[in-house]
């Protein structure tokens, strides 16, 4: 069974940077065959798509509007792992955020969260 771990988060001030990390274990194969998205929910709001990678991170990456021009997600096939490379980062970016194998969340309404990562921007 493919489990996805999210860590990366932590404290930034505005305009700051930090970088998130969704590792795999368990199943790989079926890994390296998913699409990968990146969702976050803020307190008191409905989870939200970010951003998404296809399995082989050659067609273009899907990215919220909020977040374009901001956020990039990569993937690194020989770490199993995929990133979320946040810059300029803004108060309404505090979230916890978290990794699962879709791009939306239609296709999660199976799927066990993990624990997320927070995020939190403040001066």
């Amino acid at each position: 069974q493919l489990q996805l771990v999210e860590s990366g988060g932590g404290l930034v001030q505005p305009g700051g940077s930090l970088r998130l990390s969704c590792a795999a274990s368990g199943s790989i194969e079926d890994f390296k065959y998913k699409t990968i998205g990146w969702f976050r929910q803020a307190p008191g709001k409905e989870r939200e798509e970010i951003s998404c990678v296809d399995p082989g991170g050659d067609s273009r990456p899907y990215y919220h509007d909020k977040v374009k021009g901001r956020f990039t997600i990569s993937r690194d096939s020989a770490e199993n792992t995929v990133y979320l490379q946040m810059n300029s980062l803004k108060p309404d970016d505090t979230a916890v955020y978290y990794c699962a194998p879709a791009c939306s969340l239609v296709f999660l309404s199976w799927y066990s969260w993990g624990q997320g990562t927070q995020v939190t921007v403040s001066s």
